[in-house]
Order: C-alpha cells, then sequence, then structure tokens
C-alpha cells in the first residue's frame, strides 16, 4: 500500500520549512533509516529519515520549495509487492490542499486534477479559474508585476513555485499589462517607498550599485523573535568593570597544562565568562529565570546558551549544566558546538533552550555593548574586550586589563537588585578566578 512521506516537524516550534535536498530519487528503493531528504528550518539543515520501507514512487515537492508546511505530504513511497507507477497514480487522486484565506480567490476553484503528472503544465487563467501557486511566488511575482496566468507550473499538480518565477525573470516574459496612465508633470526623483507587504525594496529603487541578498530561514527568524523581544520585553541594562590580569594568568597556566598532557583543548576567556555566569546563577538563582503568563519559572539548573555567529546569522547553542562542567570540558563542548553551528549541523536540542545568554564581543575590540535578550530567558550577558585601563589601587594610580560586562535584563522577571546582585557574584569569580575551579 502506497505511504505518504510527510514534512516532519523537527522541533517543537516549527510549522513549515525548506525542502533543501532529495537525497533519494524517484525510482530508488528505501529502507527504513535511510536519509530520504534534507530540511532546512530556521537554525540548521536537518536529515529526514525513512520510516517505512519500499520505493520512492514520485516526489510532490521539488528542492528549494519554501514554506512546506508540516504534515504536508512531500513524497510517495510504493509498498512491498506495489509498482511505482500505480502509487504515483494513486496519489495524484489526492485533492490539491485548500487556499489559505488570503490567498482564495474571487471565482471559484477549478477542480483539482486527477492525476499527478510530471511534466510541467499551464497554470489555470486567472480569469478561469484558481491558479495554483505557492504563496512565495505569488508574492514574488507580485512584487515583479508577473502574470501568473501566463506562467507554466513545475510544481506538483502544475503548481508554480517559486523556481518558475525565477524562470520567468530570466526569460523577460510573464510581464503583466499595465494600464496606460495619462501624461503627468515631471517630479524629481524620490526613493520610492517599501513595495508589497513584506516592505521589499526593489533594486530600480535606488540610484547606487547594490546587490540584494534573500533572506535565509534564520535571518527571518532572528528578525521576527528580536523585533518581539523589543517590543515586548521591558530591558534595562546594568554594566560592572572586571579585572582580568588574574584570569589570563591563570588561563595561561591551564592551557600551558594542557599543552604539556597533549589535550587538543584550550581555554578561552568566553570559557571563564561561560562558568563564572554559570556558577553566579546557582548563587544567585532569582537571575535563573524566565518570564511566562502563567507564572515565573525558576530554573534548577544553569544551561548557558553562547552566541555564534554563521554566514546565515547568529545561533545560540548550549552548554548545559555549565555550572557542573569543568572549563576544559566547557572549552572542548563550545568549540565543537561552534564549530556544527557554522556547519547547520546542529540538531534542536543543541539550541533550543536555555536559561540564561552570553554574547561576546571583545574579540573584535568593542568596549561595551547592551545586547536584546533571547526570549523567553530573562537575561543576556554582553562581554567587551579586555583592555588596559587607569585604575585606583589603595590611593595609587595603577593600570589593569579591565572588562567591561553588561547585563541586559527582562524586568518582568529580574529585578535591579537581583541584577546587581548577580553582577557582584559574576564579578567575584572573574576576578579570583581559582574559586571557580575549586
Amino acid at each position: 500500500m502506497a505511504t505518504n512521506i510527510l514534512m516532519p516537524a523537527l522541533s517543537p516550534t516549527m510549522t513549515e520549512g525548506t525542502l533543501a535536498r532529495w537525497v533519494k530519487q524517484e525510482g530508488d528503493a528505501v529502507a527504513a533509516g535511510d536519509v530520504v531528504c534534507e530540511i532546512e528550518t530556521d537554525k540548521a539543515t536537518m536529515e529526514v529519515e525513512a520510516v517505512d520501507e519500499g520505493t520512492l514512487a514520485k516526489i510532490l515537492i521539488g528542492e528549494g520549495t519554501e514554506g512546506v508546511a508540516v504534515n504536508t505530504p512531500i513524497a510517495v513511497l510504493a509498498g512491498e509487492g506495489e509498482s511505482p507507477e500505480d502509487a504515483a497514480a494513486a496519489a495524484g487522486t489526492a485533492a490539491v490542499p485548500a487556499p489559505t484565506p488570503a490567498e482564495t480567490p474571487a471565482t471559484p476553484p477549478t477542480a483539482a486534477p486527477a492525476a499527478a503528472v510530471s511534466a510541467p503544465v499551464p497554470a489555470a487563467s486567472s480569469s478561469g479559474g484558481r491558479i495554483f501557486a505557492s504563496p512565495l511566488a505569488k508574492r514574488m511575482a507580485s512584487q515583479a508585476g508577473l502574470d501568473l496566468a501566463r506562467i507554466t507550473g513545475s510544481g506538483p499538480h502544475g503548481r508554480i513555485i517559486k523556481v518558475d518565477i525565477e524562470a520567468a525573470l530570466k526569460a523577460g516574459t510573464a510581464k503583466a499589462e499595465a494600464p496606460v496612465a495619462p501624461p503627468v508633470a515631471a517630479t524629481p526623483a524620490t526613493v520610492p517607498a517599501p513595495s508589497g507587504p513584506g516592505g521589499i525594496y526593489f533594486a530600480e529603487s535606488y540610484a547606487i550599485p547594490h546587490r540584494v541578498e534573500k533572506l535565509s530561514s534564520m535571518r527571518k527568524i532572528i528578525a521576527q523573535r528580536l523585533t518581539e523581544s523589543k517590543q515586548q520585553v521591558p530591558h534595562f541594562y546594568l554594566t560592572i568593570d572586571c579585572e582580568i590580569d588574574a584570569l589570563l594568568k591563570t588561563r595561561k597556566e591551564l592551557n600551558d597544562k594542557l599543552a604539556a598532557a597533549k589535550r587538543d583543548v584550550k581555554v578561552s576567556v568566553n570559557d571563564f565568562v561561560v562558568r563564572a555566569a554559570a556558577i553566579a546563577l546557582t548563587q544567585v538563582p532569582a537571575a535563573n529565570a524566565a518570564y511566562d503568563p502563567g507564572g515565573l519559572v525558576f530554573f534548577e539548573r544553569a544551561d548557558v546558551s553562547v552566541a555564534v555567529a554563521t554566514p546565515n546569522g547568529l545561533i545560540t547553542p548550549i552548554v548545559k549544566a555549565a555550572d557542573a562542567k569543568g572549563l576544559a570540558k566547557i572549552a572542548a563542548e563550545t568549540k565543537d558546538l561552534a564549530a556544527r553551528a557554522r556547519d547547520g549541523k546542529l540538531v534542536p536540542e543543541e539550541y533550543q533552550g536555555g536559561t540564561f545568554s552570553v554574547s561576546n564581543l571583545g574579540m573584535f575590540g568593542i568596549k561595551q555593548f547592551e545586547a536584546v535578550i533571547n526570549p523567553p530567558q530573562g537575561c543576556i550577558l554582553a562581554v567587551g574586550a579586555g583592555e588596559k585601563r587607569p585604575v585606583v589601587k589603595e590611593g595609587a594610580l595603577a593600570i589593569a586589563t579591565v572588562m567591561s560586562c553588561t547585563l541586559s535584563v527582562d524586568h518582568r522577571v529580574v529585578d535591579g537588585a537581583v541584577g546587581a546582585e548577580f553582577l557582584v557574584a559574576f564579578k567575584a569569580l572573574i576576578e579570583d578566578p581559582m574559586t571557580m575551579l575549586l
């Protein structure tokens, strides 16, 4: 019996994804556990394994298709003794999913095709019935002034998808006929307002050379979550200066010992910061909290999210139970997580969750900054560069290596006094690093 392969939910919050690549092709044998395709989520590209065995009879969603909703059929698997042709034909009898309210046309939709077809078929005319097109394709066509009725769809059931719009743009075809407007007096050139609901500026809006880079799924989620954070979370900021000369000395001694033991790990200043933050959270548990409409959530473990820059945007892999791990363990774990984050190979449980975040821009020479809270966490610590500064010690002027750290706090869950108490505990650990080795 034919079985539908569905778009999986790769994380609890996932509602849609991009079908990045098919590993198996039509006609290939599939065993349970085989990787059949790769799905791009907002944070990583993940492999999808088959749970049944059979033959891949029909691919319903092509590579590169964006916005595929969870539980949407993406392929058909023919069972044992069933011909792939019969399974593919049976799949074609399934009704095309109904359009969302925003997509519903004014005229009644045409009937769904009786069978799936592999060759592209023309889309229905806008005057004769519904035009089958993905939301992304509709938006791209609207922004580019293309008439969907003039475009041939290559997706399932002749559905117009992203690649069809791109092909039409490249060929210079399917331009919609614009009505002839009466002549108007010339006006000075201005930059037009954003076009379309997404606020997208077109290339012709700019008088200088430039390029437009398509938003990745990760960048879209970053934009959405951080906008919500700044709009909905009442941030306040606390800054403290930490002298790190003792820390730098301890770091060098530890790394010398690790090198002598031929261990492939090197402790960084940020590893000290992660451990100090985790221990400070256990000392000030009121800061290890999150806001929830149902009540304040206080965590019993310090899982520290560490901000990592990747080509597609920022991701925060988690050092779990960092308060219970030594510096060498934190260093090795952070190095591994950061490398896999940049390669898009993290699994959801490695970057979703966390009770507290650390963002360090010290390696770029940034003296001080205020980070945006990563909801639903209650705090994020922004770490600046260590630099030589004049300080007063025992009534005399001296020089010390000082690092400014700023705590961004969600005032709904952490009060100013609690935030200050956390920073005092953190500073004590950083300035006397031997205490975090006990």
